[in-house]
């Protein structure tokens, strides 16, 4: 499967300040295998070291300072000499051994011609305490679950080729519409965990992919308790679990009380921070204003919180697979359609999206984009009432003001209508 990660690591292969590597994201989105495929395709060689399964490993970096003789000893072990710029050495659940993560600083320090790689499972947690990681001597990738541009290249290369080509404003025959929207409704079933979109490929079989999804949420509910750290885990699982019943309330707003009957701020505010740092939830902000810095506005204490990844969300409220392929209008679709967008768009623009209510209703999102701020109205369906995105497009005439729906790409008037399964080029087509 091809990753578009690939790209950013292949630029800091190259790149003149380059620092060593870590890359953050939940477990099983595809870290390992990344680390190991960019070794294979663009270094002579590469060496991988486990840190949870070569425990004795610790003791290089417990008791050598000096990134020579870690080297030295490193190649000893792998059995091959290791050529700076010319072998990638790969440090994998680096988390089981906080001295490898301080020693990435020497590395950085004393010997950058050496080109590092870290992983490790909920690493995001950890480098949220600044004390534990060398803040600065280091470059920071995130890597997510497939997004729906990689699903696609994966499971179609064919459609894929034909939706690289689409341009700014440019007509979708409808044959190609029709089958990109199928491939979108895959999607929403699949989702973009990698073990579930080979699954996928090679039995076509949704009840194996099902199956794969409630493992890989037992898999993170059972990590909760080993890598919490001081949060206490039965609150991490509580708010995990409320998400499906957060996203079915009519304003999809975060209640502390909907994890538990009477929950405060103080009682669960840790275990969301636990949660956004693992990379298992993404929060959205709402915003005061729609205006230029978005961030200056942030409503700290008013947000919403999304699955990472929209196949598991779809599994966690149990939406059966018929539901999304026969085009009926089930519960849950909007918050459903509201996560697969949200996926799309992280990491596409500088800022991450927020939404903005009033009175008057909501804005799904709002996205900022150099100082243009653009609002985006995100239907489930071909459906294009929203009476609050067609006031505030009146009131302020913004320069772009986008729908995502399952009707075809065209522009209305003041309102770009972008096919769903566009969302993860809009950036492109603006």
């Amino acid at each position: 499967m091809k990753r578009n990660a690939i790209k950013d690591l292949i630029q800091w292969k190259s790149s003149e300040d380059r620092k060593p590597m870590v890359l953050k994201g939940a477990r099983q989105v595809g870290k390992t295998w990344i680390m190991k495929e960019f070794g294979t395709s663009y270094y002579d060689s590469f060496v991988y070291f486990n840190f949870d399964e070569e425990q004795e490993l610790k003791s290089i970096f417990e008791t050598n300072k000096t990134p020579q003789r870690i080297v030295e000893l490193l190649s000893l072990i792998a059995g091959e000499k290791i050529e700076p710029g010319k072998t990638l050495i790969v440090f994998d659940e680096i988390q089981e051994c906080p001295s490898a993560l301080n020693a990435l600083k020497y590395f950085k320090e004393k010997a950058n011609e050496y080109h590092v790689i870290a992983a490790g499972s909920f690493l995001g947690t950890l480098l949220a305490q600044p004390k534990s990681y060398p803040v600065g001597m280091v470059n920071l990738l995130d890597l997510y679950p497939l997004t729906f541009d990689e699903f696609l290249e994966a499971t179609d290369p064919a459609l894929y080729a034909y939706y690289l080509s689409i341009t700014k404003e440019q007509h979708i025959e409808e044959i190609f519409h029709n089958r990109l929207l199928e491939a979108y409704n895959n999607y929403l079933i699949i989702g973009g965990m990698p073990e579930c979109v080979t699954s996928w490929i090679k039995y076509k079989d949704p009840a194996k992919v099902s199956r794969i999804q409630r493992e890989l949420i037992e898999v993170y509910e059972n990590d909760f308790s080993k890598h919490n750290g001081k949060v206490n885990s039965g609150r991490i699982l509580m708010v995990f679990r409320s998400i499906p019943t957060q996203l079915a309330k009519p304003n999809e707003k975060f209640m502390y009380g909907a994890v538990r009957e009477g929950g405060r701020a103080r009682d669960f505010e840790e275990a969301i921070e636990w949660l956004v740092s693992a990379g298992m939830l993404n929060r959205v902000y709402n915003v005061s204003k729609m205006e230029h810095p978005l961030s200056a506005f942030d409503k700290l204490d008013c947000f919403k919180l999304f699955v990472f990844d929209t196949g598991l969300l779809k599994h966690m409220a149990g939406i059966d697979n018929s539901a999304i392929l026969l085009k009926t209008d089930y519960q849950f679709k909007g918050p459903l359609t509201e996560n697969y967008v949200l996926q799309q768009l992280r990491g596409q623009f500088e800022v991450e999206p927020r939404y903005f209510s009033d009175k008057k209703g909501e804005i799904d999102f709002v996205i900022q984009y150099g100082t243009e701020i653009i609002p985006v109205e995100v239907k489930g369906g071909e459906d294009k009432s929203a009476p609050s995105f067609k006031s505030y497009i009146a009131e302020h005439e913004p320069a772009h003001a986008l729908r995502l729906s399952k009707r075809g790409y065209l522009k209305n008037g003041a309102i770009t209508n972008f096919p769903l399964y566009l969302a993860k080029k809009i950036k492109d087509l603006l």
